[in-house]
């Protein structure tokens, strides 16, 4: 996760003789693990990772192999947890895990499509305690309807934000960066202002689940650059009224690099500290940082890469598996430099963005270290030499993303 906010406010706000104000941004000491508790979803999106669908999947963890896994998780020491699905609303025990994980000290998520969450619930969410609540939008009613394919998913899921906010539960929208709505990005940030949204989360396309079929729907990478300059300015914007809220970043590495591009043409005289404290972020956490466990109990590098399966909690407790360094794939994730391939392998900004999302790579040519082809910088930019038959976006040249349907 890139945090845009924090990084833009140390850029407006820096400490003595230029310092970027604030401490550097640590590695935690376990990963950070999203838990899919459960498959069912009452919705279909299209870009659905899980390929979930309104029915139940045999096999799930039962409450007590839950309740285990929560107290190795404890004794691992993650540092964060992000319950979600399918529709994790939809778990009958999802508000007894939710309050054990809390009362653990976990920092708990919730991460939901937001149509079930009603006036009937809304206490009891209050009551757990989350410690944030993300709420997936898409765009404004009828894109969202369309790709979320139910009508009325929009009133319903905006609803749940006011209901949230009513009680002082922190939440945040949730917008997946697609060609169907990246025009409607400046509508989606007046929403944040209109609702007094706590959170945007903007996650690139990823190739897994649905979304792999959807992959030709992914913002081209002109696109991809005037939304991320947009988030930028209006962050910026926002920072200088006095008004902090929390923008962040998922699914694209070469958010980094953009952001220090960004910052040599606005704060010249910080780029380069702002440079050092990008190297120390560090890049794509996937495999070493991040972490995920689906609804069967199966531990995987991060949630695109269900097809590659670690090991079961059920067989074997998170902290062992994830301790393990015997798989090829996560010791590559775990190697610096990763090995990476082609352009990558070559970029002058390896050490900020750490070979962006691996997944990507895969799908598109079966080797998980070869170029991203989601990454939207152009060779000069990056300081590769050109190279015609490399498929390459230029600048603000639109160029489709891969499609691997």
């Amino acid at each position: 996760m890139f945090r845009v906010t924090r990084y833009i406010k140390s850029l407006i706000e820096p400490g003595p003789a230029g310092r970027l104000a604030g401490p550097p941004a640590g590695k935690p000491p376990g990963p950070v693990v999203i838990w899919n508790l459960i498959r069912r979803c009452n919705l279909t999106c299209k870009h659905c990772y899980t390929t979930s669908a309104d029915i139940d999947f045999a096999g799930e963890l039962t409450t007590a192999e839950a309740h285990a896994v929560l107290d190795d998780l404890h004794a691992f020491r993650v540092p964060a947890l992000i319950l979600s699905g399918g529709e994790p609303l939809m778990r009958p025990d999802i508000f007894e895990l939710s309050r054990r994980a809390r009362e653990l000290g976990l920092y708990t998520g919730l991460s939901t499509n937001g149509t079930l969450i009603t006036e009937a619930n809304i206490e009891e969410i209050a009551d757990v305690g989350y410690d944030y609540v993300g709420i997936s939008i898409d765009g404004l009613e009828a894109t969202h309807d369309a790709i979320r394919q139910r009508k009325g998913a929009f009133r319903e899921s905006m609803h749940a934000v006011k209901l949230c906010k009513a009680r002082g539960i922190k939440v945040g929208l949730r917008f997946t960066l697609t060609r169907e709505n990246v025009e409607q990005l400046d509508d989606i940030l007046a929403l944040l202002d209109e609702h007094d949204v706590d959170k945007f989360y903007l996650s690139h396309l990823n190739y897994g689940g649905r979304g792999r079929r959807h992959s030709k729907q992914d913002a081209w990478h002109r696109m991809t650059r005037d939304a991320m300059t947009r988030l930028f300015d209006h962050c910026r914007r926002e920072l200088e009224r006095g008004i902090e809220r929390e923008y962040v970043t998922g699914n694209n590495d070469a958010d980094g690099p953009f952001l220090l591009m960004w910052a040599h043409e606005h704060f010249p005289d910080r780029a380069d500290a702002l440079e050092r404290r990008l190297t120390q972020w560090g890049g794509n956490a996937s495999g070493e940082h991040i972490a995920n466990i689906d609804n069967l109990g199966h531990v995987h590098p991060d949630t695109f890469w269900w097809d590659h399966d670690l090991g079961s909690v059920r067989e074997t407790p998170f902290s062992e598996i994830w301790r393990d360094t015997r798989d090829p794939l996560m010791q590559g994730f775990r190697q610096r430099p990763r090995p990476l391939k082609g352009r990558c392998a070559e970029c002058r900004f390896l050490s900020i963005c750490n070979g962006n999302t691996r997944v990507r790579a895969w799908k598109v040519t079966g080797d998980p270290w070869e170029e991203d082809p989601g990454c939207y910088l152009t060779n000069r930019e990056i300081g590769v030499e050109e190279d015609a038959a490399r498929r390459i976006a230029a600048p603000y040249e639109a160029i489709p993303a891969v499609d691997i349907q």
